[in-house]
């Protein structure tokens, strides 16, 4: 394959291949660090591509799944919130926060989801990347984890995935059956995609953000679902029940007030960046939100509190283009 021609062909795998690692690390810094040394990887050794031995796509998966899983020897395994202790009282303290590799992180949409798909994929796409599926990953051994994503997600046949692990098919099957255990076991109750024709998905994602905008608890606690939960990364901390996220809300030593929701997309879920006003009255985003819907109601919050850290991830994805001209980034 002539060096021109490659180039195309391994920058055209980039979006998709983000995914798979993202699924794979549950971060988007490190999927984006692997893809990248995938992709050279991939360049450095050219020479020894061989189209008739397989196409382009698989060799680069190889590469990919192999730093993926020399990625994830560490035992710690990213969680989310909800799955770590106890939950706290509106009042609590929050407590330290946890190191960055405890967290599964958010991830742009246009990181890890291709744009050319049909509506059915990308409703898949979207699903397969929500913080609750992507958490529930973790849990499995790495290889499985890779099967899983390979077979149920991409839809690889069992005889592709058996050759680029270098298993047999049956360790394949195998691997599958007891990754898709582990997942009926975790019991992931499926939240409502980002569909942005849907008009009344549309109108609840207006009223809570008007209602967030004007700090009117009442009306934000009469979208929430009673058993809804408030989670804010880096923090274990985290909330189970309306009745308790609005005391929170109604904390006067909160961040809430004077604060509102700028969207962005994220995760194949409702996302927006909160911002509030700096002495100078523009708004500067200070964190990442991330709501879990079901039907009419919102049953889960999430809000990362680093968003100095994540913005760049999100501006070099081209998502943060939707933050409007009177927010400012400094």
């Amino acid at each position: 394959m002539r060096e021109a021609s490659l180039d195309v062909g391994l920058e055209s795998l980039r979006t998709e291949l983000t995914g798979y690692c993202y699924r794979m690390l549950g971060s988007g810094f490190e999927a984006e660090d692997a893809v990248q040394e995938a992709l050279a990887r991939a360049w450095r050794s050219r020479e020894r591509y061989d189209a008739r031995r397989g196409s382009l796509r698989t060799w680069v998966y190889r590469i990919a799944t192999n730093i993926c899983l020399d990625m994830l020897r560490s035992p710690q395994r990213r969680a989310r919130a909800i799955d770590l202790g106890d939950a706290a009282t509106g009042g609590a303290d929050l407590g330290p926060p946890l190191p960055e590799q405890r967290w599964v992180q958010p991830v742009p949409d246009a990181l890890v989801l291709p744009t050319h798909a049909g509506p059915e994929e990308t409703a898949l796409r979207r699903e397969t990347v929500r913080l609750a599926l992507v958490a529930a990953l973790q849990r499995l051994p790495a290889r499985q984890r890779a099967v899983l994503i390979l077979r149920d997600v991409l839809c690889w046949r069992a005889e592709e995935v058996a050759d680029l692990l270098d298993v047999s098919v049956a360790a394949v099957n195998s691997a599958l059956q007891r990754a898709r255990a582990t997942l009926r076991a975790a019991d992931l109750t499926a939240g409502d995609v980002l569909r942005p024709t849907d008009a009344a998905q549309r109108d609840l994602l207006a009223r809570y953000c008007d209602a967030f905008a004007r700090h009117d608890v009442t009306a934000l606690v009469a979208l929430l679902h009673e058993d809804a939960t408030m989670s804010m990364p880096p923090f274990a901390w985290r909330l189970c029940g309306r009745d308790r996220i609005a005391e929170a809300w109604r904390d006067p030593r909160g961040p809430c007030a004077g604060a509102r929701l700028t969207p962005t997309a994220a995760n194949g879920t409702p996302a927006f960046w909160q911002t509030r006003p700096g002495p100078d009255g523009r708004h500067t985003p200070f964190a990442l939100v991330l709501l879990d819907l079901a039907g009419d109601r919102v049953r889960g919050i999430t809000t990362y509190l680093d968003a100095d850290r994540l913005w760049p991830l999100f501006v070099r994805a081209g998502a943060a283009v939707a933050v409007p001209s009177e927010v400012a980034r400094t």
